[in-house]
């Protein structure tokens, strides 16, 4: 178990995206992955209330929705770290007062609970100030409503900005950072963000951990694909480098005898500040490779092979 920041919450070194269910993965498919992931240790969920509202016909909140049925029948929340996040469902846009109020309620009936282990701000809004958001945040976990607040898609001088704030003025606290970090996509976040965090103590939860499946792989110069996502993780073999990053991957999954996706995942986890990787399994038979971090430990000979393929 690893722990998120300065929080009192201990996770599984491996959080399930969710963003997945009821979009990619019906009920069916999105129950059997989270029965698998628990019965793998898993503890750690994340979701989104805009998940999946790109999808024609939904919403937003299909996958809080299909969590919420789960947990439900399974009876097991309080074995379980819940991370949803307020600021993109359509009919709560940004971060007002207002907006938040509105979405955690939402959010809370969806998952059919009386509480949410970590609730983020899914992306930062520069027209409302950092007090009015952290406020509503603060009122939140005063009500028991969320436990612990963490933030997404922020630059660093605003999640600075906010954490001065929650310090100044005596309001909940930021504990973790959702930002776009994988092996071929590290400009975003190693620098300034990283920095910040590091300084804070927060702890860092990278979305896209394996780049759209990119870093599974299954995507090949020449292999055909018919994933919905396909698209994105093809567009990364256009790049030298990241056909670079496959080989090193290659190499050292062979002298684990372990995954590709494993390895790219226990690579993010010897980051400073990363806590726990999120990455999401439509099948359960994609998800073996994605809880093997937990018992996967690289060399520093290999860390550095993959930093070099990389850089």
């Amino acid at each position: 178990m690893v722990r998120i920041g300065s929080s009192q919450l201990d996770v599984f070194p491996l959080c399930l995206g969710g963003n997945v269910f009821g979009w990619t993965a019906d009920e069916r498919e999105s129950f059997a992955v989270l029965d698998a992931y628990v019965a793998a240790g898993g503890d750690f969920i994340d979701t989104a209330d805009v998940y999946s509202a790109w999808v024609p016909g939904n919403s937003g909140g299909e996958s809080e929705e299909v969590i919420g049925r789960w947990l439900a029948s399974r009876g097991n929340r309080d074995r379980l770290v819940i991370a949803t996040k307020a600021g993109q469902h359509p009919d709560f846009p940004g971060l007002s007062a207002t907006k938040i109020k509105g979405a955690v309620e939402q959010s809370l009936r969806r998952l059919r609970t009386d509480h949410i282990d970590l609730y983020y701000t899914h992306r930062d809004d520069p027209s409302v100030p950092v007090e009015e958001f952290l406020g509503a945040l603060d009122a939140l976990v005063k009500e028991g409503k969320v436990r612990e607040i963490a933030a997404s898609n922020i630059s660093a001088e605003r999640l600075s900005e906010a954490l001065a704030a929650s310090e100044r003025e005596g309001l909940a606290r930021y504990v973790a950072l959702q930002p776009h970090y994988n092996l071929v996509e590290r400009g975003e976040y190693e620098g300034p963000l990283m920095e910040v965090a590091a300084e804070h103590g927060l702890g860092c939860l990278p979305y896209y951990a394996l780049a759209s499946g990119f870093l599974t792989g299954k995507y090949r110069p020449g292999a055909a694909s018919d994933s919905s996502r396909a698209g994105k993780a093809e567009s990364y073999l256009k790049d030298e480098r990241n056909l670079r990053v496959l080989a090193a991957l290659d190499e050292v999954a062979a002298a684990h005898d372990a995954e590709v996706a494993t390895v790219a995942l226990a690579w993010l986890a010897t980051r400073p500040t990363v806590v726990a990787p999120i990455a999401s399994a439509r099948t359960v038979a994609q998800l073996p490779a994605l809880t093997a971090v937990a018992d996967l430990t690289l060399t520093p000979e290999q860390v550095a092979s993959l930093d070099a393929a990389s850089a």
